[in-house]
């Protein structure tokens, strides 16, 4: 089992920078992401990052703009939003996966999750 606890969301303005940190405890992950939801939208993928190695992902919508990064002393991920945009705006959520898979993008990719952060953006 894997617990992860996001904290860090908040209301900013556009333009303004947020970050993210999850806590992650329980079994070993081999992948952690971030994923976001708007309301009446599905899951979608934000960035990825392995513990070993650090190898990041990103998805085209934040590539630039925001970095994930881990602290493996801490069994912290953090994710630095800069340049916000109002379209920015949704509940992220951790994600862990404990297991070695392909894929990085899709929900069905992680098994654990944490309780969500709500990021509100304003314009």
């Amino acid at each position: 089992q894997v617990q992860l606890v996001e904290s860090g969301g908040g209301l900013v303005q556009a333009g303004g920078s947020l970050r993210l940190s999850c806590a992650a405890s329980g079994r070993t992950s081999i992948v952690m992401g971030w994923f976001r939801q708007a309301p009446g939208k599905e899951r979608e993928f934000v960035s990825a990052i392995r513990w070993s190695g650090g190898f990041t992902y990103y998805s085209d919508s934040v590539k630039g703009r925001f970095t994930i990064s881990r602290d493996n002393t801490k069994n912290l991920v953090y994710l630095q939003m800069n340049s916000l945009k109002p379209e920015d705006t949704a509940v992220y959520y951790c994600a862990a996966r404990t297991t070695a898979r392909i894929g990085i993008v899709t929900a069905e990719d992680y098994g654990y999750w944490g309780q969500g952060t709500q990021v509100t953006v304003s314009s």
